[in-house]
């Protein structure tokens, strides 16, 4: 087993990622797939491919300009690819990549996990509200006495 210098290991943690770090790019990554409308975009586009306006009738709120900005990330990353058929109006049409696929899973399972346990999430807030509402009730009454 080959020793390595001090300078070595430092050069050789440059290279590898690590998304714990701010500066590495899997970080920058994981801040864009995290954002609501990448993953309602890509969960809406597992079906198959779809027209710019259908996939902004499937997403409830998304403005036509959030929508823009996402799909162009997207097609960068390489999560999305978007083809133009020439016509009358325009035809514009996305879909997932391989890539896009591989991810789609994973978006798909954490928006079925939200829409799954909702009502226990909502159940929890109301919970944290009303103990930390009475906590700062009981130390205010502590105040004044």
């Amino acid at each position: 087993m080959a020793t390595t210098t001090a300078a070595q290991r430092r050069e050789q943690a440059r290279h590898d990622y690590d998304a714990f770090l701010r500066d590495c790019p899997t970080n920058q990554l994981l801040g864009r797939l995290s954002d609501k409308w990448v993953g309602l975009v890509v969960a809406a586009l597992v079906p198959g491919p779809m027209r710019y306006s259908d996939i902004g009738r499937r997403i409830a709120g998304v403005s036509p300009k959030m929508l823009t900005q996402t799909l162009r990330a997207l097609e960068r990353d390489g999560i999305v690819s978007r083809t133009v058929t020439p016509s009358v109006p325009v035809r514009v049409d996305y879909e997932l990549t391989p890539l896009g696929r591989s991810l789609a899973g994973l978006l798909t399972a954490v928006k079925n996990w939200a829409e799954t346990h909702f009502d226990d999430v909502r159940a929890a807030r109301e919970r944290y509200d009303e103990e930390t509402a009475e906590a700062a009730e009981n130390a205010n009454a502590a105040d004044v006495a």
